[in-house]
């Protein structure tokens, strides 16, 4: 597994298990609220609101947040607040490419937050989208099963590509398009997801070998996702698999 899907496997992992889990929760809530205002509250008929909420799940968030979450978008509670879906992009430390997607109810608040930090690591905001593309991603924990048994069943339901099994699970990549078909399919024949969504994945990445940069890297991203309106941060970097380890304490 190459360093960038390592880090997309620990940022999950630290989402269900870290002290963080109040921010987390309070981030997964907005993305609820806002997939269901605009959507409607049927998880049936809203595609969006149920990835936000199978998102959630993945997480531990629990049953009665996920409900209240909903009802504010739809009526059934408080009112919700108003949220607005902003991207940057930007180059970061070792011209590592990023996105930042963030819901905010202060525009100026939120640019000038992550403006503060691409400058702080030496960084700076510009297009840089070009360099990635929208793709479903699932994965599916292995539990003891063959992994070509599922990556068949994968590719038979209309996956674009299975990566290699890593940390006892399997990631199969989607069309953005396909991306709820390929894991119903494969939910009726099974294989439930661990978690389902769609990301931006790099089409060309920066190799990081030295230990240093891949520190800076790594911190200024956590930094990003640490502030309070970034939903998601994507980012084109590759750290070989020996080294991803040996930071992975320090940083993440």
């Amino acid at each position: 597994m190459s360093g960038h899907s390592k880090w997309s496997t620990i940022k999950r992992q630290k989402g269900a298990n870290d002290a963080k889990r109040g921010a987390l929760f309070t981030k997964l809530a907005r993305e609820i609220i806002t997939a269901a205002r605009q959507g409607g509250g049927d998880l049936e008929a809203n595609y969006r609101l149920r990835i936000a909420v199978d998102k959630a799940k993945s997480a531990s968030m629990p049953a009665d947040n996920i409900k209240r979450a909903i009802e504010r978008a739809t009526g059934g509670g408080a009112e919700a607040e108003q949220y607005e879906e902003v991207t940057y992009e930007g180059l970061g430390p070792a011209n590592v490419a990023v996105i930042v997607a963030a819901m905010t109810d202060n525009r100026n608040r939120t640019a000038s937050d992550v403006r503060s930090v691409f400058n702080k690591a030496g960084g700076s905001l510009s297009p840089v989208a070009w360099q990635f593309e929208q793709k479903g991603i699932i994965t599916f924990p292995l539990d003891g099963r063959d992994p070509d048994e599922i990556t068949l069943a994968a590719i038979d339901a209309g996956a674009a590509d299975v990566g290699a099994p890593e940390g006892g699970a399997l990631e199969v990549t989607t069309e953005p398009t396909d991306l709820e078909a390929v894991r119903s399919t494969l939910a009726s024949a099974g294989y439930e997801a661990e978690s389902a969504e769609l990301s931006m994945e790099p089409t060309t990445t920066v190799e990081i070998s030295d230990e240093k940069q891949a520190r800076a890297v790594l911190q200024f991203l956590e930094r990003l996702e640490d502030l309070d309106d970034v939903q998601d941060v994507y980012a084109n970097f590759d750290i070989p698999g020996e080294l991803m380890e040996r930071l992975q304490a320090q940083v993440v």
